[in-house]
């Protein structure tokens, strides 16, 4: 059994670097990323509450996904069906009173058009995208960024422009979706290794050993010390990618790689809940051979640890535009 301290601390180093190596070793194999269209939902990626009414809903037309609808809610709202913005944006969905006259719909039939309903905002969410796309459907490129651009920019300057316009703010909100979109797909191919993974497990090993402390982001007035996720975003930081704060956000920081794809590097994640995955409490650094580097709990160290538990829910392979991507929550 692997534990902390000194006298497995130059093993383990051993250990982790070697593979590391294997990660560009194995890079040469990798197919492309996740990657066209019909994506499947990732497990436990949206709240099971919600999760058969974006299936169901993302399929409505070509140019939308269950994965993609999926990240256009996440971005809106995170899933509060009760999130209401300073914008007056109000729902899941994000509507603001305006658009939802026009064009939210009854989804669940039973007879009135409620913005504070899943059941109504999913579907008039879908709704309203696939509209969007049918007003685009004859400008030249990808139909799905075309149909995103309409929604932030209006279908008249997708139309003007040929494509997505010229405007920063439609071009980000265009990259922003699509990026969150891998996050919400099942992998249907091997995803790509992380250039950084070396660097986040090199500061990791450093830190073994380390008391844990729940808040802890490893400042000097902290002693130095982690909880779960301080650690994973330290980590990540050290190679100039910002994760969120908390672990249920950083599992959408890319990617989900299956479990025989795992590499050193990845995020992997627990909870009790394996069906949410905006219920993860707990998250580690994959080093390989079935073991994490992870802060644990109060009164243990940061140590090595094995990730085959009945409350593994799954990985993620950061990305610098996975992370970018995240949204900032107040």
């Amino acid at each position: 059994m692997w534990i902390a301290g000194a006298a497995t601390a130059a093993a383990g180093l051993s250990f982790v670097l070697l593979l590391v190596v294997g990660v560009y070793v194995i890079a040469g194999n990798m197919l492309n990323g996740v990657g066209g269209a019909g994506k499947a939902l990732a497990k436990g990626a949206v709240p099971a509450a919600y999760q058969a009414l974006v299936q169901k809903w993302g399929n409505l037309c070509p140019a939308l996904n269950p994965a993609l609808l999926a990240a256009q809610l996440y971005q809106e709202s995170g899933f509060d069906p009760n999130a209401k913005s300073p914008a007056k944006a109000e729902g899941i969905a994000q509507f603001i009173p305006g658009t939802w006259a026009t064009h939210g719909i009854d989804g669940d039939g039973d007879g009135d058009r409620d913005v504070w309903d899943p059941n109504d905002a999913i579907p008039s969410a879908a709704s309203y995208d696939c509209t969007l796309a049918g007003y685009v459907k004859d400008v030249p490129g990808d139909p799905k960024r075309n149909m995103l651009a309409a929604y932030n920019a209006g279908a008249y300057a997708v139309i003007k422009y040929g494509g997505v316009p010229p405007y920063k703010e439609t071009q980000n909100y265009v990259k922003t979706i699509t990026t969150l979109e891998d996050s919400f797909a099942a992998p249907v191919t091997r995803v790509d290794p992380s250039r950084q993974a070396a660097g986040a497990i090199h500061f990791a090993q450093q830190k073994l050993g380390t008391p844990y402390l729940w808040g802890g982001n490893g400042t000097a007035d902290q002693g130095g010390r982690f909880d779960c996720s301080g650690l994973t975003k330290a980590a990540y930081e050290s190679v100039g990618i910002t994760l969120p704060r908390v672990a249920n956000d950083q599992y959408n920081a890319g990617p989900h790689p299956r479990r025989e794809e795992l590499l050193p590097g990845d995020l992997v994640f627990f909870s009790d809940d394996l069906t949410d995955s905006r219920a993860i409490r707990h998250v580690g650094i994959y080093v390989g051979g079935g073991y994490m580097i992870d802060a644990p709990r109060t009164g243990a160290v940061i140590r090595f640890d094995p990730i085959d538990t009945p409350d593994y829910f799954g990985a993620t392979r950061v990305t610098e535009d996975g992370a970018k991507a995240l949204p900032t929550r107040i």
